[in-house]
Protein backbone atom coordinates (compact mmCIF):
# COMPACT_ATOMS: atom_id res chain seq x y z
CA UNK A 1 0.00 0.00 0.00
CA UNK A 2 2.99 2.70 1.21
CA UNK A 3 5.67 3.01 -2.11
CA UNK A 4 8.94 4.23 -1.51
CA UNK A 5 8.41 7.79 -3.76
CA UNK A 6 11.67 8.28 -6.33
CA UNK A 7 10.86 11.62 -6.51
CA UNK A 8 12.73 12.48 -3.65
CA UNK A 9 16.26 12.01 -4.60
CA UNK A 10 15.19 12.39 -8.15
CA UNK A 11 12.43 14.39 -10.82
CA UNK A 12 10.12 11.86 -12.62
CA UNK A 13 9.06 11.77 -15.71
CA UNK A 14 5.15 12.56 -14.70
CA UNK A 15 5.94 16.61 -13.73
CA UNK A 16 8.62 16.45 -16.32
CA UNK A 17 6.35 18.80 -18.86
CA UNK A 18 6.37 21.31 -16.08
CA UNK A 19 10.26 21.32 -15.43
CA UNK A 20 10.71 21.57 -18.99
CA UNK A 21 9.57 25.21 -18.48
CA UNK A 22 11.66 27.72 -17.15
CA UNK A 23 12.17 28.01 -13.68
CA UNK A 24 9.88 30.66 -11.94
CA UNK A 25 7.81 31.54 -15.13
CA UNK A 26 4.04 32.25 -14.51
CA UNK A 27 5.02 32.59 -10.69
CA UNK A 28 2.27 35.71 -10.14
CA UNK A 29 -0.94 33.85 -10.69
CA UNK A 30 0.61 30.14 -9.10
CA UNK A 31 1.70 28.88 -6.06
CA UNK A 32 0.33 30.94 -3.41
CA UNK A 33 -3.59 31.00 -5.18
CA UNK A 34 -3.35 27.23 -4.59
CA UNK A 35 -2.10 27.25 -1.07
CA UNK A 36 -4.14 30.55 -0.79
CA UNK A 37 -6.95 27.77 -1.43
CA UNK A 38 -6.65 26.76 2.18
CA UNK A 39 -7.57 30.40 3.26
CA UNK A 40 -11.42 30.66 1.58
CA UNK A 41 -12.09 27.07 2.75
CA UNK A 42 -15.67 25.82 4.33
CA UNK A 43 -13.67 26.15 7.62
CA UNK A 44 -13.24 29.79 7.00
CA UNK A 45 -16.89 30.09 5.91
CA UNK A 46 -17.76 28.68 9.63
CA UNK A 47 -15.91 30.54 11.46
CA UNK A 48 -16.29 34.10 10.08
CA UNK A 49 -20.06 33.31 9.34
CA UNK A 50 -20.57 32.27 13.06
CA UNK A 51 -18.33 35.34 14.68
CA UNK A 52 -20.34 38.02 12.39
CA UNK A 53 -23.59 36.06 13.26
CA UNK A 54 -22.70 36.66 17.39
CA UNK A 55 -20.36 39.06 17.86
CA UNK A 56 -20.93 41.50 14.19
CA UNK A 57 -18.09 42.90 13.27
CA UNK A 58 -15.93 43.07 16.69
CA UNK A 59 -13.81 40.23 15.16
CA UNK A 60 -12.84 41.63 11.97
CA UNK A 61 -9.34 42.46 13.48
CA UNK A 62 -8.56 38.93 14.08
CA UNK A 63 -9.04 38.16 10.38
CA UNK A 64 -6.81 40.76 9.55
CA UNK A 65 -3.90 40.36 11.83
CA UNK A 66 -4.38 36.34 10.94
CA UNK A 67 -3.84 37.21 7.12
CA UNK A 68 -0.57 39.52 7.64
CA UNK A 69 0.64 36.74 9.82
CA UNK A 70 0.02 34.57 7.45
CA UNK A 71 1.49 36.25 4.10
CA UNK A 72 4.81 36.32 6.27
CA UNK A 73 4.43 32.52 6.99
CA UNK A 74 4.30 31.13 3.21
CA UNK A 75 6.26 33.51 2.14
CA UNK A 76 8.63 31.67 4.21
CA UNK A 77 7.47 28.51 3.51
CA UNK A 78 7.80 29.53 -0.40
CA UNK A 79 11.50 30.67 0.12
CA UNK A 80 12.74 27.66 1.88
CA UNK A 81 11.32 25.41 -1.43
CA UNK A 82 12.83 27.81 -4.07
CA UNK A 83 16.51 28.05 -1.94
CA UNK A 84 16.87 24.33 -0.32
CA UNK A 85 14.61 22.87 -3.46
CA UNK A 86 13.26 20.43 -0.66
CA UNK A 87 9.83 21.39 0.74
CA UNK A 88 9.92 22.29 4.77
CA UNK A 89 8.61 18.12 5.25
CA UNK A 90 11.70 17.03 3.41
CA UNK A 91 13.65 19.41 5.69
CA UNK A 92 12.01 18.27 8.78
CA UNK A 93 13.18 14.84 7.75
CA UNK A 94 16.77 15.54 7.04
CA UNK A 95 17.60 18.02 9.55
CA UNK A 96 15.59 17.02 12.76
CA UNK A 97 15.94 13.73 14.89
CA UNK A 98 13.74 10.92 13.72
CA UNK A 99 11.51 10.76 16.52
CA UNK A 100 10.71 14.23 16.15
CA UNK A 101 9.84 14.04 12.65
CA UNK A 102 7.69 10.71 12.99
CA UNK A 103 5.53 12.64 15.47
CA UNK A 104 5.01 15.64 13.31
CA UNK A 105 4.56 13.43 10.58
CA UNK A 106 1.78 11.70 12.50
CA UNK A 107 0.21 14.94 13.83
CA UNK A 108 -0.08 16.41 9.87
CA UNK A 109 -1.50 13.83 9.25
CA UNK A 110 -4.08 13.92 11.96
CA UNK A 111 -4.50 17.89 11.07
CA UNK A 112 -5.14 16.69 7.57
CA UNK A 113 -8.72 14.47 8.45
CA UNK A 114 -9.27 17.61 10.36
CA UNK A 115 -9.02 19.79 7.08
CA UNK A 116 -11.30 16.75 5.08
CA UNK A 117 -13.80 17.44 7.60
CA UNK A 118 -13.81 21.29 6.62
CA UNK A 119 -13.45 20.33 3.50
CA UNK A 120 -16.21 17.43 2.59
CA UNK A 121 -18.76 19.09 5.48
CA UNK A 122 -18.94 22.42 3.48
CA UNK A 123 -18.63 21.32 -0.01
CA UNK A 124 -21.93 18.94 0.76
CA UNK A 125 -23.88 21.83 2.47
CA UNK A 126 -23.16 23.49 -0.89
CA UNK A 127 -24.04 20.66 -3.17
CA UNK A 128 -27.39 20.55 -0.62
CA UNK A 129 -28.33 23.88 -0.83
CA UNK A 130 -27.91 23.71 -4.57
CA UNK A 131 -29.55 20.78 -5.70
CA UNK A 132 -30.95 19.16 -2.43
CA UNK A 133 -28.31 15.94 -2.38
CA UNK A 134 -28.24 14.24 1.15
CA UNK A 135 -25.22 15.29 2.98
CA UNK A 136 -23.02 11.57 2.85
CA UNK A 137 -23.82 11.34 -0.84
CA UNK A 138 -22.74 14.36 -1.27
CA UNK A 139 -19.61 13.93 0.74
CA UNK A 140 -19.25 11.36 -1.59
CA UNK A 141 -19.36 13.18 -4.98
CA UNK A 142 -17.14 15.76 -3.55
CA UNK A 143 -14.29 13.41 -3.24
CA UNK A 144 -14.85 11.95 -7.03
CA UNK A 145 -14.40 15.91 -8.01
CA UNK A 146 -11.55 16.15 -6.00
CA UNK A 147 -9.76 13.39 -8.02
CA UNK A 148 -10.83 14.74 -11.60
CA UNK A 149 -8.66 18.14 -10.34
CA UNK A 150 -5.92 16.16 -9.10
CA UNK A 151 -5.73 14.56 -12.29
CA UNK A 152 -4.76 17.97 -13.93
CA UNK A 153 -1.61 17.52 -11.44
CA UNK A 154 -0.58 14.34 -13.60
CA UNK A 155 -0.23 16.73 -16.66
CA UNK A 156 1.71 19.21 -15.12
CA UNK A 157 1.61 21.81 -12.46
CA UNK A 158 0.62 24.58 -14.48
CA UNK A 159 -2.93 23.37 -15.61
CA UNK A 160 -3.61 22.41 -11.43
CA UNK A 161 -2.20 25.47 -10.75
CA UNK A 162 -4.81 27.42 -12.99
CA UNK A 163 -7.75 25.07 -12.03
CA UNK A 164 -7.67 26.32 -8.47
CA UNK A 165 -6.97 29.43 -9.53
CA UNK A 166 -10.11 29.35 -10.84
CA UNK A 167 -11.90 28.11 -8.25
CA UNK A 168 -10.51 30.89 -6.21
CA UNK A 169 -11.98 33.58 -8.50
CA UNK A 170 -15.51 32.21 -8.52
CA UNK A 171 -15.28 32.24 -4.74
CA UNK A 172 -14.03 36.06 -5.01
CA UNK A 173 -16.56 37.18 -7.25
CA UNK A 174 -19.30 35.52 -5.31
CA UNK A 175 -18.25 37.37 -1.88
CA UNK A 176 -18.17 40.38 -3.80
CA UNK A 177 -21.21 40.47 -5.51
CA UNK A 178 -22.95 39.14 -1.73
CA UNK A 179 -21.38 42.19 -0.27
CA UNK A 180 -22.10 44.55 -2.49
CA UNK A 181 -26.10 43.20 -2.76
CA UNK A 182 -25.78 42.94 1.59
CA UNK A 183 -23.71 46.27 1.96
CA UNK A 184 -22.34 47.02 5.40
CA UNK A 185 -21.97 49.77 8.01
CA UNK A 186 -18.72 51.58 7.69
CA UNK A 187 -18.66 52.54 11.06
CA UNK A 188 -19.38 49.06 12.69
CA UNK A 189 -16.26 47.97 10.38
CA UNK A 190 -13.92 50.74 11.60
CA UNK A 191 -15.04 49.73 15.21
CA UNK A 192 -13.90 45.70 14.06
CA UNK A 193 -10.51 46.75 13.84
CA UNK A 194 -10.05 47.58 17.36
CA UNK A 195 -8.88 44.07 18.95
CA UNK A 196 -11.75 42.83 21.67
CA UNK A 197 -12.70 39.17 22.55
CA UNK A 198 -16.19 39.18 24.71
CA UNK A 199 -15.29 36.53 26.63
CA UNK A 200 -13.59 32.38 26.63
CA UNK A 201 -16.25 32.34 23.27
CA UNK A 202 -15.15 34.87 21.63
CA UNK A 203 -11.61 33.69 22.10
CA UNK A 204 -12.77 30.01 20.71
CA UNK A 205 -13.80 31.60 17.30
CA UNK A 206 -10.81 33.90 17.72
CA UNK A 207 -8.79 30.80 17.15
CA UNK A 208 -10.79 29.14 15.25
CA UNK A 209 -10.10 32.00 12.70
CA UNK A 210 -6.26 32.00 13.38
CA UNK A 211 -6.83 27.76 12.08
CA UNK A 212 -8.98 28.55 9.26
CA UNK A 213 -7.08 31.07 8.08
CA UNK A 214 -3.03 29.78 8.78
CA UNK A 215 -3.23 26.14 7.93
CA UNK A 216 -0.59 23.90 8.77
CA UNK A 217 -0.93 22.04 5.56
CA UNK A 218 -0.49 24.82 2.98
CA UNK A 219 2.65 25.79 5.42
CA UNK A 220 4.32 22.09 3.76
CA UNK A 221 2.54 22.60 0.64
CA UNK A 222 3.93 25.96 -0.41
CA UNK A 223 7.14 25.07 -0.27
CA UNK A 224 6.79 21.91 -2.23
CA UNK A 225 5.11 23.64 -5.05
CA UNK A 226 7.83 26.14 -5.28
CA UNK A 227 10.64 23.71 -4.41
CA UNK A 228 11.36 23.24 -8.37
CA UNK A 229 11.53 26.45 -9.20
CA UNK A 230 15.09 27.74 -8.09
CA UNK A 231 16.74 24.88 -9.30
CA UNK A 232 19.88 25.45 -11.92
CA UNK A 233 19.25 29.28 -10.91
CA UNK A 234 22.46 31.76 -9.57
CA UNK A 235 22.18 33.67 -6.73
CA UNK A 236 20.79 36.87 -8.50
CA UNK A 237 18.04 34.79 -10.71
CA UNK A 238 16.85 33.37 -7.39
CA UNK A 239 16.51 37.00 -5.72
CA UNK A 240 14.62 37.86 -8.58
CA UNK A 241 12.14 34.97 -8.09
CA UNK A 242 11.81 35.49 -4.54
CA UNK A 243 10.73 38.70 -5.24
CA UNK A 244 7.94 37.45 -7.74
CA UNK A 245 6.94 35.00 -5.09
CA UNK A 246 6.88 37.90 -2.57
CA UNK A 247 4.30 39.18 -4.95
CA UNK A 248 2.43 36.39 -5.50
CA UNK A 249 1.61 36.06 -1.71
CA UNK A 250 0.85 39.40 -1.59
CA UNK A 251 -1.81 39.35 -4.05
CA UNK A 252 -3.37 35.80 -3.39
CA UNK A 253 -3.37 36.24 0.59
CA UNK A 254 -4.86 39.93 0.51
CA UNK A 255 -7.47 38.67 -2.02
CA UNK A 256 -8.30 35.82 0.61
CA UNK A 257 -8.15 38.50 3.32
CA UNK A 258 -10.63 40.14 1.26
CA UNK A 259 -12.88 37.18 0.84
CA UNK A 260 -12.65 36.69 4.29
CA UNK A 261 -13.30 39.88 5.82
CA UNK A 262 -16.81 39.64 3.45
CA UNK A 263 -17.83 36.57 4.70
CA UNK A 264 -17.97 38.46 8.23
CA UNK A 265 -19.19 41.72 6.84
CA UNK A 266 -22.11 39.87 5.00
CA UNK A 267 -22.79 37.90 8.33
CA UNK A 268 -22.88 40.27 10.63
CA UNK A 269 -25.44 42.57 8.45
CA UNK A 270 -27.91 39.83 8.37
CA UNK A 271 -27.89 37.84 11.14
CA UNK A 272 -25.88 40.14 14.09
CA UNK A 273 -28.18 40.71 17.16
CA UNK A 274 -31.52 38.69 15.98
CA UNK A 275 -31.00 35.73 18.72
CA UNK A 276 -29.94 32.40 16.44
CA UNK A 277 -31.08 30.03 19.10
CA UNK A 278 -30.41 26.02 17.24
CA UNK A 279 -30.25 27.39 14.11
CA UNK A 280 -26.81 26.94 11.65
CA UNK A 281 -25.30 30.29 10.39
CA UNK A 282 -23.92 28.99 7.20
CA UNK A 283 -27.82 27.89 6.50
CA UNK A 284 -29.37 30.93 7.81
CA UNK A 285 -27.43 33.18 5.74
CA UNK A 286 -28.30 31.28 2.60
CA UNK A 287 -31.66 31.36 3.41
CA UNK A 288 -31.56 35.23 4.78
CA UNK A 289 -29.35 36.20 1.48
CA UNK A 290 -32.37 34.59 -0.91
CA UNK A 291 -35.35 36.46 1.42
CA UNK A 292 -34.06 39.46 2.36
CA UNK A 293 -31.72 40.08 -0.80
CA UNK A 294 -32.54 38.48 -3.74
CA UNK A 295 -32.59 34.48 -5.18
CA UNK A 296 -29.28 35.62 -6.76
CA UNK A 297 -27.39 36.12 -4.49
CA UNK A 298 -28.25 33.15 -2.28
CA UNK A 299 -27.49 30.86 -5.26
CA UNK A 300 -24.34 32.54 -5.27
CA UNK A 301 -23.01 32.19 -1.90
CA UNK A 302 -23.94 28.46 -2.28
CA UNK A 303 -21.89 28.16 -5.35
CA UNK A 304 -19.28 30.03 -3.30
CA UNK A 305 -19.35 27.81 -0.86
CA UNK A 306 -19.02 24.47 -3.07
CA UNK A 307 -16.34 25.63 -5.30
CA UNK A 308 -14.13 26.48 -1.73
CA UNK A 309 -14.90 22.83 -0.54
CA UNK A 310 -14.06 21.12 -4.18
CA UNK A 311 -11.26 23.33 -5.07
CA UNK A 312 -9.64 23.40 -0.89
CA UNK A 313 -10.23 19.45 -1.32
CA UNK A 314 -8.30 19.02 -4.14
CA UNK A 315 -5.63 21.21 -2.07
CA UNK A 316 -5.93 18.84 0.65
CA UNK A 317 -5.36 15.39 -0.88
CA UNK A 318 -2.69 16.71 -2.73
CA UNK A 319 -0.61 18.57 0.34
CA UNK A 320 -1.28 15.30 2.22
CA UNK A 321 1.10 13.27 -0.51
CA UNK A 322 4.11 16.38 -0.45
CA UNK A 323 3.47 15.45 3.74
CA UNK A 324 4.29 11.81 3.29
CA UNK A 325 6.22 12.07 0.96
CA UNK A 326 8.75 14.45 2.42
CA UNK A 327 8.25 12.85 6.31
CA UNK A 328 8.80 9.42 5.61
CA UNK A 329 9.56 8.88 1.62
CA UNK A 330 6.60 6.94 0.88
CA UNK A 331 3.53 7.33 -1.47
CA UNK A 332 0.33 6.16 -0.60
CA UNK A 333 -2.15 5.98 -3.92
CA UNK A 334 -4.78 8.48 -3.57
CA UNK A 335 -7.74 6.74 -4.02
CA UNK A 336 -6.64 4.78 -0.26
CA UNK A 337 -5.41 8.18 1.19
CA UNK A 338 -8.06 10.03 -0.05
CA UNK A 339 -10.86 6.85 1.44
CA UNK A 340 -8.39 7.46 4.86
CA UNK A 341 -8.71 10.86 5.52
CA UNK A 342 -12.68 11.49 4.11
CA UNK A 343 -13.76 9.23 6.55
CA UNK A 344 -14.08 11.50 9.77
CA UNK A 345 -15.70 13.69 7.45
CA UNK A 346 -18.43 10.85 6.05
CA UNK A 347 -19.19 10.04 10.00
CA UNK A 348 -19.94 13.32 10.78
CA UNK A 349 -22.49 14.09 7.73
CA UNK A 350 -24.23 10.54 8.18
CA UNK A 351 -24.59 11.26 11.63
CA UNK A 352 -26.40 14.48 11.33
CA UNK A 353 -24.03 16.92 13.58
CA UNK A 354 -24.24 20.91 13.31
CA UNK A 355 -22.65 21.17 10.47
CA UNK A 356 -21.31 24.76 11.07
CA UNK A 357 -20.46 23.21 14.50
CA UNK A 358 -18.53 20.69 13.41
CA UNK A 359 -16.56 22.75 10.80
CA UNK A 360 -15.70 25.50 13.48
CA UNK A 361 -14.22 22.62 16.14
CA UNK A 362 -12.39 21.56 12.96
CA UNK A 363 -10.56 24.38 12.52
CA UNK A 364 -9.80 25.21 16.73
CA UNK A 365 -8.11 21.10 15.81
CA UNK A 366 -6.23 23.50 13.29
CA UNK A 367 -5.16 25.82 14.82
CA UNK A 368 -3.55 23.58 17.63
CA UNK A 369 -1.29 22.23 14.65
CA UNK A 370 -0.07 25.49 13.31
CA UNK A 371 3.15 25.53 15.43
CA UNK A 372 4.44 22.13 14.70
CA UNK A 373 4.98 23.41 11.09
CA UNK A 374 5.92 26.91 11.89
CA UNK A 375 8.28 26.69 14.74
CA UNK A 376 10.44 24.09 12.46
CA UNK A 377 9.73 26.61 9.31
CA UNK A 378 11.38 29.48 11.41
CA UNK A 379 14.11 27.50 12.49
CA UNK A 380 15.13 26.50 9.16
CA UNK A 381 14.96 29.72 7.61
CA UNK A 382 16.89 31.59 10.39
CA UNK A 383 19.81 28.71 9.59
CA UNK A 384 22.74 29.97 7.75
CA UNK A 385 23.49 26.34 6.85
CA UNK A 386 20.36 25.55 5.17
CA UNK A 387 19.42 29.23 3.13
CA UNK A 388 23.10 30.32 3.14
CA UNK A 389 22.85 34.23 2.23
CA UNK A 390 19.19 34.03 1.73
CA UNK A 391 19.20 33.23 5.99
CA UNK A 392 16.12 35.54 7.57
CA UNK A 393 16.94 38.82 8.86
CA UNK A 394 16.55 39.42 12.51
CA UNK A 395 13.68 41.17 12.27
CA UNK A 396 11.87 38.17 10.07
CA UNK A 397 12.29 36.13 12.45
CA UNK A 398 11.56 37.93 15.39
CA UNK A 399 8.30 38.46 13.55
CA UNK A 400 7.87 35.26 12.65
CA UNK A 401 8.49 33.89 16.00
CA UNK A 402 5.93 36.77 17.50
CA UNK A 403 3.51 34.66 15.23
CA UNK A 404 4.23 31.61 16.32
CA UNK A 405 3.79 33.15 20.18
CA UNK A 406 0.85 34.50 19.37
CA UNK A 407 -0.62 31.15 18.34
CA UNK A 408 0.42 29.08 21.23
CA UNK A 409 -0.38 31.72 23.92
CA UNK A 410 -4.25 32.01 22.40
CA UNK A 411 -4.82 28.17 22.11
CA UNK A 412 -3.01 28.00 25.80
CA UNK A 413 -5.90 30.43 26.65
CA UNK A 414 -8.44 28.81 25.02
CA UNK A 415 -7.38 25.13 26.95
CA UNK A 416 -7.38 27.05 30.62
CA UNK A 417 -10.71 29.04 29.94
CA UNK A 418 -12.42 25.89 28.72
CA UNK A 419 -11.20 23.77 31.57
CA UNK A 420 -11.75 26.55 33.94
CA UNK A 421 -15.01 26.56 33.30
CA UNK A 422 -15.91 23.17 33.42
Amino acid sequence: MLERDPAIAAPTSRTGAHRRTTPGAGVVVGPAFVAAVAYIDPGNFATNITAGAQYGYALLWVILVANVMAMLIQYLSAKLGVITGRDLAEMCRERLPRPVSYVLWVQAELVAMATDLAEFVGAAIGLNLLFGVPMPVSGLITAVVAFGILALEQRGYRKFELAIAGMFGIVFLGFAYDLVAVGADPAGVAGGLVPSFGGTQGVLLAVGIIGATVMPHAIYLHSSLTKIRGRGQGEEQRRSLLRKLRLDVIVALGTAGLVNASMLIVAASLLHGRGLGDADPILLTHADLGHYVGGAAALVFAVALLSSGLSSSSVGTYAGQVVMRGFIQRNMPLFFRRSLTMLPALVVLALGLPPTDSLVISQVVLSFGIPFALIPLVLLTRSREVMGPFTNRRITTVLASCCAAVIIALNAYLLIGTFAGS
